[in-house]
């Protein structure tokens, strides 16, 4: 080649030895580049199939009748006007909310049923009625348990990864359906977390 006539050294053999030299680093440099990529990927996906504890045991794996009891709850407190489709669009983030409720047996929370199913089924369904309303029907252990188990991180939006997103989807739904999601989790609890294929609503 032109690099070997121009080669003032004398030893034309050893300019392809040391492009073979450095061929072979380059080889190698590349190699780990790529298993290091490689391994990252398995860690990312490993991840993404760990099970999501946040909702429990996940909702397609409740028994049927519990996913009954929620189409029946979905249905029956989304009354309000403006919030009678949001039952659709929050479904993923309530489905979490309930399946963990399920998963856990609401905590061990005992039913209230009979001291409040009739007061907390007028305040639900009304249109009137606001979220504060429901949020004074709650026990101090339920306040205390709703705030440690709900699964939402309000962040400061600096941070990123799937979870976080995960995250603030279950926050804005608390905050757009914070009575339609106080009601459910109060019901749930009441209805003993829930025993009935559908929402026992007071007389």
């Amino acid at each position: 080649s032109s690099i070997v006539r121009s080669s003032s050294l004398g030893r034309p053999s050893e300019l392809p030895t040391a492009t073979m030299q450095f061929r072979a680093i380059a080889a190698a440099l590349l190699g780990a580049a790529l298993f290091g990529s490689a391994n990252a990927a398995k860690l990312r996906a490993r991840a993404a199939q760990e099970p999501d504890t946040s909702c429990g045991k996940g909702f397609d794996n409740l028994v049927k009748g519990s996913q009954d009891y929620y189409r029946t709850a979905a249905v029956e407190l989304f009354t309000h006007p403006l919030h009678t489709m949001d039952n659709a669009t929050f479904e993923a983030e309530f489905e979490c909310w309930f399946a963990s409720m399920c998963t856990t047996k609401c905590g061990g929370l005992p039913s209230q049923a009979d001291s409040r199913k009739a007061k907390l089924t007028d305040m639900c369904q009304s249109v009137e009625a606001d979220w504060l309303k429901i949020w004074k029907m709650f026990s101090q252990e339920e306040i205390k348990w709703f705030k440690n188990n709900y699964p939402s991180d309000e962040v400061d939006g600096s941070e990123e990864g799937s979870e976080v997103h995960y995250k603030q989807a279950m926050e804005t739904a608390k905050e757009v359906n914070k009575k339609e999601l106080l009601c459910m989790t109060l019901f749930t609890i009441d209805d003993e977390c829930v025993k009935w294929p559908y929402i026992r609503l007071g007389k």
